[in-house]
């Protein structure tokens, strides 16, 4: 009978079920007045009661009833008793436990303290962000219960500070100075905002207490001030990815073919479409499992698009006109309003959503205050791979070979039996698929629309005329170096002024060195 009976309560404990709210808790929690249900709430958490958790998660779920004597909980249309677990009848006149947004915040916020004792570190992890924001004293204890039974070291320290950020409002002095110092290891920025509220607000008047919240402060934020200046260098490597996977395309047309392409952006476009059609195709004809790899299907097709369109671009319009660069400007830029056109009758003029996969999405946490996104860590990969199969097929395979003799004699090499009509005509396509390369990867950090390109257009020319005309390495380093640069000065000077700063340093840089960073190496060259 005993074991019966210890085999019941063991079972009871596994299932959740054990319920140790009494009536009359359940219903001051349930029902009244906010203050005082909030109050009741407090108490309960306070006990650490094992019913409390369903209890709370059916009362933000609405799923709580109560009358004079008792309260229910009424799920999937069965009714069980609040206080003793058992299914019942639901009696008449019953009224719904109504919450407000004050309400809902306090509960979430107990549900949140409950899951701290979660065997699932993950769950663990997620209840101490939530409490960041809604701790008190009333959850003192439990933070401080599960401060003690935590193992995991790094979620141990961040209850540590969690409990210091309650405790560093006490009335008692020597409370508020060890909470300081506790809080003076943290690497949060929570932390920073808590310390400035402490010493702004006039809140504490302690001297003692105030030179400890300075000295706090200041080594708070020694320790946020590394991931600022690395976030800053990582979004500046960033934007010069994406530079130089936009400026790729026009070194070759513009670069090595001198063609000023202002139809580049729109080229950049359609890789962008490209990718939102092939999206699409997976979604409505595919296995929804097999979606998260669209882009590996959108990345050929991107190129393949844009650099069907180039080849179009170079036989009707672009061959009548090699060496005569303002009216490739004046045709390219009427060929860019007819693309743009193009794309708003077809598909509209509103933005079109492409979706990142899953495994693009999110980011990786470095420090408390730097996170990088997953999609920006693969473009800069992909501005890699895509820099280093063009060097590969410049410098080392026959169109390559090619390209860069009709480039540099157009003549001797026709006479030699190159058909120069046809190596213009797949390097323009090759500058125009990589254009679309580059649209493909800026449709997953940011809007595809019919004006994409020309959001890019002019800093493109500028990485290009930078690093030297013709030149690979001059590209790279330009993009990369405009883009630390552009970043660094917006932190000083905001975007707007950020942009005219770059554009005065480039326009003072090509008067002082008209061939760019890296001149082209030949008999003729004036380096």
């Amino acid at each position: 009978m005993l074991f019966r009976l210890v085999l019941a309560c063991v079972l009871s404990l596994l299932s959740g079920s054990v319920f140790a709210l009494d009536a009359q808790q359940a219903r001051a929690i349930a029902a009244g007045d906010n203050d005082e249900r909030i109050a009741a709430l407090q108490r309960a958490v306070a006990q650490a009661d094992p019913a409390l958790q369903r209890f709370a998660q059916a009362l933000l779920d609405d799923e709580v009833k109560f009358n004079a004597e008792r309260v229910f909980i009424v799920h999937e249309g069965k009714a069980v008793d609040a206080a003793t677990g058992a299914e019942v009848a639901l009696p008449d006149g019953v009224e719904d436990a109504v919450n407000n947004n004050r309400m809902r915040r306090e509960l979430g916020a107990v549900l949140a303290a409950l899951k701290l004792f979660s065997p699932d570190a993950g769950l663990r992890a997620k209840a101490i962000a939530q409490l960041k924001d809604d701790a008190d004293d009333s959850k003192l204890p439990l933070i401080a219960k599960a401060e003690a039974a935590e193992t995991d070291p790094a979620l141990k320290a961040q209850l540590t500070v969690l409990k210091a950020a309650v405790q560093v409002a006490s009335s008692d002095k020597a409370r508020r100075l060890d909470a300081v110092r506790a809080l003076a290891s943290s690497d949060q920025p929570a932390t920073r905002s808590l310390l400035l509220e402490r010493l702004a607000a006039g809140a504490e008047t302690d001297p003692d207490v105030r030179t400890q919240l300075k000295l706090a402060l200041d080594a708070v934020e020694s320790r946020l001030a590394w991931g600022e200046r690395l976030g800053v260098l990582f979004t500046g490597i960033s934007l010069g990815s994406i530079l130089l996977l936009v400026a790729l395309g026009l070194a070759i047309t513009y670069g090595l073919m001198g063609v000023i392409n202002m139809a580049h952006g729109e080229l950049m476009m359609i890789g962008a479409y490209a990718t939102w059609l092939v999206q699409n195709f997976f979604r409505a004809h595919l296995p929804a499992a097999a979606f998260d790899w669209y882009i590996v299907a959108a990345i050929p097709a991107a190129f393949l698009a844009a650099a069907l369109v180039g080849a179009v671009l170079e036989r009707g319009v672009i061959r009548w006109l090699y060496g005569r660069p303002l009216e490739t400007l004046l045709a390219t830029w009427g060929i860019s309003l007819m693309l743009m056109q193009l794309v708003r009758s077809v598909f509209g003029a509103q933005n079109v959503q492409v979706e990142n996969p899953s495994w693009l999405s999110g980011g990786f946490s470095v420090m408390s205050n730097l996170t990088l996104p997953y999609n920006r860590i693969a473009i800069v990969l992909f501005a890699g791979a895509v820099l280093a199969a063009m060097a590969l097929l410049i410098a080392k395979t026959r169109l390559g070979l090619f390209v860069r003799g009709v480039t540099q004699n157009r003549r001797m090499a026709s006479c030699v039996g190159v058909n120069t009509a046809r190596v213009d005509t797949y390097a323009f396509a090759l500058g125009a698929g990589i254009a679309g390369l580059a649209g493909c990867a800026l449709s997953q950090v940011g809007n595809v629309g019919p004006d994409l390109g020309q959001s890019y257009i002019v800093d493109s020319f500028m990485v290009v005329v930078l690093g030297g005309v013709g030149q690979l390495a001059g590209t790279v380093v330009a993009a990369l170096g405009l883009g630390v640069l552009n970043k660094l000065l917006e932190g000083v000077a905001g975007a707007v002024l950020a942009k005219i700063m770059v554009l005065v340093f480039i326009v003072v840089f090509i008067q002082r060195r008209p061939q760019g960073l890296f001149a082209m190496k030949g008999r003729s060259a004036e380096a």
